[in-house]
């Protein structure tokens, strides 16, 4: 059996499948104390003999609960003397030029941690000076007092030449094991000097919490279960071992997430659907992703927190490009100083949770409102909570506050959630130069069903797909992943005197370090996938675009194709090109991907029995209350067509049906809702 476990903020999902192709699912609620408990109340809840687990995938909250709580541990970093503030300037980047609100991000590190070594590198990678490592012992001496637990070393231009860096590094482990050292270019090799560094101290700071937590969870694993192969999600949409995230654990920031925006790919691949919008809504947040010709989107352009009126904290690792709000099932209504009514980013999370939990929550939540709205059913919730406790709660928090019927509050707040999610959705799509209605949404997550036609017809699409396993879809994708690592450097050069030879050697030098990584991790060369892509820039512009190298080696005969293929890249982001102009090199990179076999997922057999659970009453917007059919959507038949409005229920989700939309069931058990209610056909 292979098993994988996804914690959430609100609920850990797991996701297994034996050999015969039967999918077990499981959802229980997290447990923030201890994460670890939670992995094992799902296991039991699903009633799995750990002993019958032959491979274990992981995905976890736990790097980004501590960066964005900042709850990491003390952190001290060493840099080139003259540089301790790189920190401390950041950029100055604002989001328009007159946002007199932007604020640059706090250091993690305080400046007192922040010391300098006598050492210095050209913009060449060239020894100006030595590195003097007798300084080392003295600033290890102060980190001690100041009872520092990890160290991040980060030294100007080490991008070309890092020997510096990896002495001060090997000096430490040897003589001073009790630190962990994180230095920056064992993370990355690209240029830019804060978020290189940014990047190295973020991962310091959580790198012995997640050590800890892996090798607990790693050692509670292999003494109760059968499996050898353990693997962890990372936030670049492939797993590595357990080894490898304890380096570098700043790579599980969004492994969650990730995983089922991957899976989703996987899933367009089944169903003959490329184009993809990936609506993710879970309990906390809200995430989206674009998924164009089966390709996932990663970027390094990644920063933690940040907002419209905050930088954040960049960090320089592959990620799927995501973007995540916070708007949530526990998402809490609240209002602002001028009386306006708000919903989000502040969660009820899984303690307390929405009122209708029964754990003491008090504040009306998104899942509250679509209580009320009969879209959910109090009777399926695990609680003795009754609807008039939420109606009560409501009234005293809501209504009594505006000069609305209950029913038109509940929906107001649907609406605004909705409202910021599809300003999510389009940030990843339209203002990204795509055609929502060349694409199909997969609605993944608790709350991604519930939401996703509302979105889908605003936007314009017109199919939306509910997998089978939605409500745990994020673990069904770690179930088909594959190993992944990503390796990129800085070479900056212009495409006009192009030293060919230099650059297929740099190329096969970063191939090389990736299937050495990937060797170490028992796969073999029959199992690799080698991508090559490279980072282009015009003359005289500061950041480039990514775009693909298909050929084996760049020559004369290919290289107008990989500038044209910029061209015709930068015109759909930016709306405009520049053949005229000259072109740059600025990264070379490597994405490399170990094969896994993949579980055989076996079509669905529908159990008999009548799928029409009940007859309940559902508000719609502009329509008001309804009686409508509510069906189970286990009993509903292969090809049988449901018009709306209706309801369809599962365990831990549930699909409202709109008027003049239609729905289907494919053979794998997922659902093919079409907007508009035209063109039925599988």
């Amino acid at each position: 059996m292979r098993v994988a476990t996804d914690i959430g903020g609100t609920f850990t999902d797991l996701v297994a499948l034996d050999n015969d192709g039967n999918i077990i699912v499981g959802k229980a609620d997290t447990t923030p104390k201890n994460f670890e408990a939670g992995i094992f109340n799902v296991l039991e809840q699903a009633k799995i003999n750990l002993k019958d687990i032959d491979m274990f995938i992981h995905g976890t909250t736990i790097v980004i609960n501590a960066l964005t709580e900042k709850k990491g541990v003390k952190t001290g970093l060493i840099t080139t003397k003259g540089f301790r503030d790189v920190l401390e300037i950041a950029r100055g980047n604002r989001p328009d030029l007159f946002n007199v609100r932007y604020k640059k991000p706090t250091p993690i590190v305080e400046r007192h941690l922040r010391r300098e070594v006598t050492e210095r590198l050209n913009y060449k990678g060239e020894v100006i000076q030595e590195l003097n490592v007798e300084e080392i012992d003295e600033i290890i001496h102060y980190f001690k007092e100041e009872n520092v637990e990890a160290i991040a070393i980060s030294l100007l231009h080490s991008y070309l030449n890092n020997e510096h860096e990896k002495k001060i590094a090997q000096y430490i482990n040897k003589k001073y094991p009790e630190f962990l050292t994180t230095y920056s270019t064992e993370l990355n090799n690209e240029w830019r000097e804060y978020e290189r560094t940014s990047t190295a101290v973020l991962n310091a700071y959580v790198k012995p919490i997640a050590n800890e937590y892996l090798s607990n969870l790693e050692k509670n694993i292999i003494e109760n279960s059968s499996s050898s192969r353990n693997y962890v999600m990372q936030s670049n949409g492939g797993t590595s071992t357990f080894d490898h995230a304890k380096i570098a654990p700043i790579n599980m920031v969004e492994s969650g997430p990730v995983s089922g925006i991957f899976g989703a790919a996987v899933l367009g691949e089944m169903i003959g659907e490329n184009n993809l919008i990936v609506l993710d809504i879970g309990g906390t947040t809200a995430k989206c992703s674009l998924i164009e010709n089966s390709n996932v989107k990663v970027t390094t352009d990644y920063h933690l927190e940040r907002t419209n009126n905050y930088a954040g904290y960049p960090m320089k690792v592959p990620v799927v490009d995501i973007v995540e709000i916070g708007n949530g099932g526990g998402s809490i209504a609240w209002f602002d100083e001028g009386g306006s009514i708000k919903v989000g980013p502040k969660s009820a999370g899984a303690e307390p949770g929405p009122i209708a939990y029964g754990k003491g929550g008090i504040e009306p939540t998104t899942t509250d409102a679509n209580l009320l709205l009969g879209r959910l059913n109090i009777s399926n919730f695990d609680t003795d909570t009754k609807i008039e406790e939420v109606k009560k709660q409501f009234h005293e928090s809501i209504t009594d506050h505006l000069d609305v019927e209950l029913d038109e509050a509940a929906m107001g707040i649907v609406k605004i959630a909705n409202s910021n999610m599809l300003n999510a959705l389009k940030l990843i799509s339209v203002r990204k130069g795509y055609d929502p209605r060349d694409f199909t949404m997969v609605a993944i997550g608790g709350g991604g069903p519930m939401h996703s036609q509302d979105l889908a017809r605003e936007l314009g699409v017109k199919k939306v797909i509910v997998p089978s396993t939605s409500s745990v879809f994020a673990s069904w994708g770690m179930l088909m992943s594959d190993l992944r690592h990503d390796y990129a450097q800085t070479h900056l050069t212009n495409t006009k005197d192009l030293n060919y030879k230099e650059i297929n050697n740099k190329f096969v030098e970063l191939v090389d370090e990736a299937v050495s990584t990937l060797k170490n991790e028992d796969v073999n060369n029959q199992q690799i996938v080698v991508t090559k892509l490279m980072d282009l820039r015009y003359e005289g512009q500061d950041h480039p675009v990514e775009v693909t190298v298909p050929f084996d080696k760049v020559d004369e005969n290919n290289l107008n194709d990989i500038i044209q293929a910029f061209h015709k890249k930068h015109e759909q982001l930016y709306t405009y090109a520049l053949e005229e102009n000259g072109t740059e090199i600025v990264n070379l990179k490597v994405s490399v991907i170990g094969k896994i076999e993949k579980p055989t997922i076996k079509e669905i057999t529908v159990p008999k029995g009548d799928s029409v659970k009940e007859e309940r009453q559902v508000y719609f917007e502009n329509e008001g209350w309804k009686k409508v059919k509510v069906y189970d959507r286990d009993y509903l038949a292969i090809g049988e067509k449901i018009e709306g409005p209706a309801i369809i229920e599962e365990k831990s989700t549930t699909i409202p049906i709109n008027s003049k939309d239609a729905v289907t069931k494919d053979s794998y058990g997922n659902l093919i809702i079409h907007i508009g209610g035209d063109n039925y056909e599988l």
